[in-house]
């Protein structure tokens, strides 16, 4: 087991370093982990960024004089802006800070667009690099579940949306027993079960994180609002088309065949598991 911990740890720190030689990218963003500040339930805008994104017209400009010093932007500015990918909860982990921009004067933490965008593009590079059906994507969370099912059907990798059976990594005695190779998570509290099933297994783990997530076990931080139905939508719709293109299956000058809103988990407005 110490062995595949090793190999996984240099295929994924391997695999960053080369993308920070190709695009200077900043280094250390993962620094030691730390402890998380106390554990109250987080407040997030989830549904509501992009009603809050009228009110932030000041902080905006901030943001985008952040985000257009970064070339190769995977969507407009606006677009991404508008999706609330950027806004985070009113908590903070020292986990997280690296990848935080600054906070609003309502107490929500504002991700950085740039950290963004090129967690993005490490993941799907990195991703690429695997046969579809080594890959295991899984989302506990309701607004994630649609985005991993659409993903999954776009690129051939295998979706767990909904409940994650306990010894699904580990105990080849269940039905619901897989072997992946790299596993992707869309909120690494609520799909504990998974992450630390990988890590006993010794499988990288790739997960979407926001300002209040522990980094415990996570190999390959994509910070990102984790919480909201159309930030969810966009990450994944985003992180497909990039497979695709690293895998030369889509034209770089080609988009998917399906909107960001397919990607959107089709339910009423619902109490998200928290």
């Amino acid at each position: 087991m110490t062995e595949k911990l090793k190999e996984r740890e240099v295929a994924v720190e391997g695999h960053e370093r080369e993308i920070e030689d190709d695009t200077n990218k900043e280094k250390g963003d993962r620094g030691p982990k730390a402890r998380a500040e106390p554990e109250t339930e987080p407040e997030s805008s989830s549904e509501s960024s992009s009603e809050s994104s009228a009110s932030e017209s000041e902080a905006g400009i901030k943001e985008k004089e952040v985000a257009q010093e970064v070339p190769g932007l995977l969507l407009p500015l606006d677009t991404l802006l508008g999706t609330g990918i950027h806004i985070g909860t009113r908590m903070k982990t020292r986990d997280m800070e690296p990848y935080i921009y600054r906070v609003r004067p309502d107490g929500l933490f504002i991700l950085d667009i740039a950290k963004i965008n090129e967690r993005i593009k490490v993941a799907s590079s990195f991703l690429a690099r695997f046969d579809p059906k080594e890959i295991v994507v899984v989302s506990t969370r309701l607004y994630g579940q649609g985005p991993v099912q659409k993903f999954c059907e776009l690129t051939g990798a295998i979706p767990i949306a909904g409940r994650f059976m306990p010894g699904t990594f580990t105990n080849p005695l269940l039905q619901t027993y897989v072997e992946p190779k790299v596993v992707v998570v869309t909120d690494p509290r609520a799909d504990e079960q998974p992450v630390r099933e990988a890590s006993v297994m010794g499988l990288p783990v790739i997960a979407l994180c926001d300002t209040d997530n522990i980094l415990s076990n996570v190999d390959l931080v994509i910070p990102c609002n984790n919480k909201g139905r159309r930030s969810l939508a966009t990450v994944f719709w985003l992180l497909a088309r990039q497979v695709l293109r690293n895998r030369k299956e889509l034209p770089e000058d080609k988009e998917l065949p399906v909107s960001i809103e397919e990607f959107e988990t089709k339910t009423e407005r619902k109490a998200e598991e928290s």
